[in-house]
C-alpha cells in the first residue's frame, strides 16, 4: 500500500527552492555512497518538508533473478526507486540495476519514477510519460526542484520547452493578440490586457503567485462554458486590491492571489469575449517555462504583434541579449567590473572600498531615450544586480551584512529611465523591469538561503510614454543626475521617414535646406549630445552603419565632435544585428560610444569583424575617427570627407549617365522594341542600347528611344513616336518640380544627357558587397549609359587600373555610402575625393599593362557576364591572379610596405585626403549645409 506524504505545513515553492539552494551548497563535496547516502536523502526529503521515514525506506530487500536477493538504496512503494552511486559512478548501469528490481516487486509496488545519482549528478525517469530523462547537476537542483512535485502529491508539470522562453512563446502571444483584435477587442485595452497576461504567466512560474500554477489552475477551472475574459478582468481587479480591503465573499479561487500594486492593474479594462481558439492560445502559453524568461522575449512579443510596415515606420528593430552586451560592456560594465576586481584584491581599506563601491552602484542612473520594450534597461539592470551579488559575497566574508536579505540589495528599478513613443511598448518595459527584478531577487534568495520577494511593488522604473525628440529629457531626469545614456534608437533611412520625422531631423540637426540625408537615428545622437552639455554622462547607441559612411558623415559628425565637443570612446564597426523577433530584422549596424573629453578614456576601444566569426577583434587607439578608423595618423582626428563638386586630383571628371525623366515611355525591352518597330520601322535609327547597372553587370538588354534634336519633319512621319513624345510631355507637366515642368517644353530631350561618341569607362552606381571588386569596364557607342552608371570619358588603362584596384575598393567600402549593404558609388564622395597616387611614366605604363592583363583574363570567358566573373565564389583563378598582381603594383605607389588589409588602406588614404584638402583651405570638420551638389 502506498503511503501518502504528510505535510503538517505546506511549503511554498519559493521556500522549497531556497531550501534546495542550501542543500546543494551543503552537499557540494559529497562523494561516497555507503558513508553518506542515507543522510543525503533524509536531507533531500526535508527540502519539501517531508520526513523520509513516512514515505520511503532504505536498503529495501527484493528478490531478483533466481534466489539472488538485492537491496534497493531507497524505495517508496508505488512512487520512487533511487539507485545511488559514489561520485563518478556509471549512471547507465545504475538505471539498469534499478529496473532489475522491478521483477521482484508486486504490481501495486511498481514505482512511476526512477532516480539515479552519484551525488553530483541526477537523472530522473518518469516511466509513465516516457521520453528523455530530466538530467541536471546538484548545483542546478534549485532550478529543477519542481521536477519532484510528486513528493508533495502534486502532478508533475510537462513543459513544452525546457529552454528559456523562446520566439515560439512570443508567437503564441502574438496569435492571441491577433485573435482578440479580430474579435473587436482593440486599442489601448488590448495592449494593457496582453501585458497583464504576460505578467501573470511569469508570476505563475516564479513564486509571485504561490503555490505555483495558481494562475494555470484558475484558467483550467474556468471551463469552456465559463466566461474566461470576465474572470481575467476580475482577477486583475483583485491583484490591484490589498488583501485587507477585499470583499469577504470573494471567490476563494481569486482570494488566494496576492496584492501586486505598482499601478500595473490599476486601470479598469473592457471585458474581452474569449473564444475557444483564444482559450487554446492561452493554454499553450501556460506550457512554456516563463521562469526561464529571456529579456529579449518582450521585444519579440511586441514585434510579433506589429506588421512589417509599422516596424519600418517606427524604425523598430529588436535585440538579442548578446548584442545588448556589446553596448553596455564597453559603456560601463567592463569598467565597473575592473574597479570591483581591483577593490577585491587590495589589502588596505578593502572593506571600506567595497562598501563605497556598493554606494556608487546604487547611485548610478541609466536613461534609454528610445527604450522600446525595455530590453537595454532590463539587461543593464540584470548585469548591475549580478555585479552587486558578487560584491555581497565579498562583503559576507566580514560577517557584517544584515541578516535580513531584503536589506542587502541597494540597487532597484527606480534607477532606470526610459522614453518610448508607443504606449504598448512602454508598458511592456515597465513589466519587464519588474520581472527582471524578481528574477534577481530569487538569485539573491538562493545565494543567502532566505526568501526575498518585493511584492507588493513599491518602486517603479521611470518610463515616459512620449516622443523623445519632442520631450525635454531633463523633465524625466536632470542631466546632472544621469550616468549613462544607452539604447537602440529608431533607424529610419531618409526615404522611409514620414514628413514629421524628416522635419524633426532637419530641426534638430540644423542643416538648413532639405535637411541633408541623415538617418532618423542621427537625431538621437544630437539630442543626447545636447543633453550632455550639463552632464558628465556617457552615451552608447546602436545605429545604422550609414552614419559612418558616405555623405552622412560630413553632415552628422561635425555636429557631435565639434559643435557639441564629444569624443568617440568606443565603437563596434559594421556587423549584422541579430534580432530575437519573429520575422527577424537583419540589419547592418555600428555601435558608438561618446563622451566629453574629460570622461573619455585614454585608450579608445575599437571592435572589428572579419566576416567569418561573430565575435569581434578588439584593438586600442589614442583616437577613433568618425569612419571608425584609427585616427592616430591624422592631424585632425575629427576629419570627415566632404562631398566635392570636382576631383581633388588631376583626373578626368566622372559624371552620371542619362536620366530621361520619361515615365518609361522611351525605354524598351527587346520584345517591346521588336513590336514597336514592327509598326514604326522608320524609328529604327533612333534606338540605342541602353545599359544601367543591372544590364552592364549581368548582360541583359534594354533599348532607349533617343530623339535628341531629330528634325521635326522626320518626327511628324512617325505617329507612334509622336504618341510617346506626347506622353512624356504630359508626365512632366504633372510634376511639382520646377525643373521637370521646364523640361516638358522640350519633351524629346533628357534631363541629363550623356551620349559618348567614343569608348568610355563605366562604374555601376550600386554593386554587391560580396564582390572583392566592383565590376568596372568599357562600353562603346552607340550604347547609351543610364543614370545608374557612372561615366568616365577619355579614360585610359591607367585610370581603369587604379579604379579597379584594391586600394580604390577600400576607399569605396570604407568612405562610400551603402544601399542596404551594397556598395554605392558616389561621384562627389568616392571619385572626386579619392587620393590618386603620384606615378612616373614608367609606373603608369606598368599599371596599364597589368590593367590590360585583367581585361585579357576576362576575355577568356566570353560567355560569362561581369556578374559571373566577379561572383564571390565563382571568380576564375586567372582573373583573381591578374587582379592581385595589379593590387600589389598600385599599393606600392602609395607606400613600399605592404598593407594589412582594407582598413589599413583606408586609414592611409584618409591621411592622404587630409593633405589634399588642407592646402585648399577646406575646414574638414565643418558640417555640410544646404543641398548636395549634383
Amino acid at each position: 500500500m502506498t503511503v501518502p506524504p504528510v505535510r503538517p505545513t505546506r511549503l511554498s515553492w519559493r521556500e522549497i527552492r531556497t531550501r534546495a539552494t542550501r542543500f546543494a551548497r551543503s552537499w557540494a563535496d559529497a562523494h561516497y555512497e555507503r558513508g553518506e547516502s542515507q543522510t543525503f536523502y533524509n536531507d533531500f526529503f526535508q527540502i519539501f518538508g517531508v520526513s523520509r521515514r513516512r514515505v520511503a525506506s532504505f536498503e529495501e530487500p527484493v528478490r531478483q533473478i533466481g534466489e539472488k536477493r538485492g537491496y534497493i538504496d531507497l524505495f517508496w512503494k508505488g512512487m520512487l526507486i533511487v539507485e545511488q552511486k559514489s561520485a563518478g559512478g556509471c549512471l547507465i548501469k545504475a538505471k539498469q540495476q534499478a529496473l532489475d528490481y522491478f521483477q521482484g516487486l508486486a504490481e501495486g509496488e511498481l514505482p512511476r519514477f526512477v532516480l539515479v545519482s552519484d551525488f553530483q549528478n541526477f537523472e530522473l525517469y518518469d516511466l509513465d510519460e516516457g521520453g528523455e530523462p530530466i538530467r541536471f547537476s546538484l548545483a542546478r537542483l534549485p532550478e529543477r526542484v519542481e521536477s519532484f512535485a510528486f513528493i508533495l502529491g502534486q502532478p508533475t508539470r510537462a513543459f513544452v520547452d525546457q529552454e528559456p522562453v523562446n520566439i515560439e512563446a512570443a508567437g503564441i502571444m502574438g496569435q492571441l493578440h491577433d485573435a482578440l483584435k479580430a474579435s473587436g477587442y482593440t486599442g489601448h485595452d488590448l495592449e494593457r490586457f496582453l501585458v497583464r497576461l504576460v505578467f501573470c504567466l511569469f508570476a505563475d512560474d516564479t513564486g509571485i503567485f504561490e503555490p505555483r500554477d495558481t494562475f494555470a489552475e484558475l484558467v483550467d477551472r474556468i471551463g469552456p462554458e465559463g466566461d474566461l475574459g470576465a474572470w481575467l478582468i476580475r482577477l486583475f481587479e483583485v491583484l490591484n486590491t490589498k488583501e485587507t480591503q477585499r470583499e469577504r465573499s470573494l471567490d476563494p479561487d481569486l482570494a488566494q492571489f496576492p496584492w501586486i500594486n505598482g499601478d500595473l492593474f490599476e486601470e479598469r479594462l473592457r471585458i474581452p469575449s474569449f473564444t475557444l481558439a483564444m482559450r487554446n492560445y492561452l493554454h499553450v502559453a501556460l506550457t512554456f517555462r516563463w521562469d526561464a524568461i529571456s529579456p529579449a522575449i518582450f521585444g519579440s512579443l511586441f514585434q510579433s504583434v506589429l506588421g512589417l510596415e509599422e516596424r519600418r515606420s517606427q524604425g523598430a528593430h529588436y535585440t538579442s541579449g548578446d548584442n545588448i552586451l556589446k553596448v553596455i560592456k564597453p559603456l560601463f560594465l567592463d569598467d565597473l567590473r575592473a574597479e570591483f576586481e581591483r577593490l577585491s584584491r587590495q589589502r588596505a581599506n578593502r572593506q571600506a572600498g567595497l562598501v563605497a563601491f556598493h554606494k556608487k552602484l546604487a547611485g548610478l542612473r541609466f536613461l534609454d531615450p528610445a527604450c522600446g520594450c525595455g530590453n537595454f534597461l532590463v539587461v543593464a539592470y540584470r548585469e548591475l544586480r549580478r555585479l552587486e551579488l558578487e560584491l555581497l559575497r565579498e562583503l559576507r566574508t566580514y560577517g557584517q551584512l544584515s541578516t535580513d536579505v531584503a536589506q542587502l540589495s541597494r540597487i532597484d528599478v527606480d534607477q532606470f529611465y526610459g522614453i518610448e513613443l508607443d504606449e504598448f511598448a512602454a508598458r511592456i518595459a515597465e513589466v519587464a523591469m519588474w520581472m527582471m527584478d524578481h528574477l534577481m531577487n530569487l538569485e539573491l534568495s538562493r545565494e543567502f538561503g532566505e526568501s526575498f520577494v518585493r511584492i507588493p511593488l513599491k518602486k517603479s522604473p521611470h518610463i515616459r510614454n512620449a516622443d523623445a525628440l519632442e520631450l525635454e529629457w531633463s523633465e524625466l531626469i536632470p542631466p546632472s543626475e544621469c550616468s549613462y545614456i544607452l539604447g537602440n534608437p529608431p533607424f529610419g533611412g531618409a526615404k522611409y521617414q514620414s514628413p514629421k520625422q524628416r522635419a524633426q531631423v532637419r530641426r534638430i540637426a540644423g542643416l538648413g535646406g532639405s535637411g541633408g540625408t541623415l538617418d532618423y537615428v542621427a537625431a538621437w545622437f544630437i539630442r543626447a549630445g545636447e543633453y550632455l552639455r550639463a552632464s558628465s554622462a556617457q552615451i552608447g547607441f546602436v545605429a545604422t552603419n550609414s552614419i559612418t559612411q558616405g555623405e552622412q558623415v560630413a553632415q552628422l559628425w561635425p555636429i557631435l565632435l565639434d559643435r557639441l565637443g564629444l569624443e568617440i570612446t568606443f565603437a563596434h564597426r559594421t556587423f549584422v544585428w541579430q534580432s530575437e523577433a519573429r520575422g527577424k530584422a537583419h540589419v547592418h549596424v555600428v555601435i558608438v560610444g561618446l563622451a566629453h573629453p574629460g570622461q573619455a578614456p585614454a585608450r579608445r576601444r575599437l571592435y572589428s569583424y572579419d566576416g567569418t566569426h561573430p565575435d569581434p577583434i578588439e584593438s586600442g587607439h589614442a583616437a577613433v575617427s568618425p569612419y571608425l578608423f584609427d585616427a592616430a595618423g591624422l592631424a585632425n582626428p575629427h576629419l570627415v570627407v566632404r562631398e566635392a563638386s570636382r576631383p581633388l586630383c588631376a583626373v578626368p571628371p566622372l559624371v552620371i549617365g542619362c536620366q530621361p525623366i520619361d515615365d518609361g515611355n522611351y525605354i524598351f525591352t527587346r520584345e517591346e522594341r521588336r513590336s514597336f518597330l514592327g509598326g514604326e520601322p522608320g524609328a529604327r535609327r533612333f534606338f540605342h542600347p541602353f545599359l544601367g547597372a543591372e544590364e552592364f553587370i549581368n548582360g541583359t538588354e534594354r533599348s532607349i528611344l533617343y530623339l535628341g534634336d531629330a528634325p521635326p519633319a522626320e518626327l511628324r512621319a512617325l505617329p507612334a513616336v509622336k504618341k510617346r513624345i506626347a506622353a512624356v510631355r504630359e508626365f512632366r507637366l504633372s510634376s511639382r518640380r520646377p525643373e521637370t515642368l521646364r523640361l516638358a517644353e522640350t519633351p524629346t530631350r533628357f534631363q541629363v544627357t550623356v551620349v559618348p561618341d567614343q569608348p568610355f569607362l563605366v562604374i555601376p552606381e550600386v554593386s554587391s558587397e560580396r564582390r572583392a571588386y566592383a565590376p568596372i569596364g568599357w562600353l562603346r557607342p552607340p550604347t547609351i549609359p543610364s543614370n545608374l552608371l557612372r561615366v568616365l570619358e577619355n579614360a585610359t588603362l591607367w585610370h581603369f587600373g587604379v579604379l579597379t584596384s584594391a586600394m580604390h575598393m577600400a576607399w569605396l567600402r570604407q568612405i562610400g555610402g551603402r544601399l542596404e549593404m551594397r556598395y554605392r558609388y558616389s561621384v562627389g564622395i568616392v571619385y572626386n575625393t579619392f587620393p590618386w597616387p603620384e606615378a612616373t611614366a614608367a609606373q603608369r605604363e606598368r599599371i596599364s599593362a597589368l590593367a590590360q592583363a585583367v581585361l585579357d583574363a576576362r576575355t577568356q570567358f566570353p560567355d560569362s557576364s561581369l556578374g559571373d566573373l566577379y561572383d564571390a565564389e565563382a571568380m576564375p583563378p586567372a582573373l583573381r591572379k591578374a587582379h592581385r598582381a595589379l593590387d600589389a603594383a598600385v599599393d606600392k605607389l602609395y607606400r613600399p610596405q605592404a598593407f594589412s588589409g582594407d582598413l589599413d588602406r583606408a586609414e592611409h588614404l584618409l591621411a592622404r585626403y587630409e593633405n589634399l584638402v588642407a592646402p585648399l583651405g577646406f575646414p574638414p570638420a565643418a558640417p555640410a549645409r544646404g543641398r548636395r551638389s549634383r
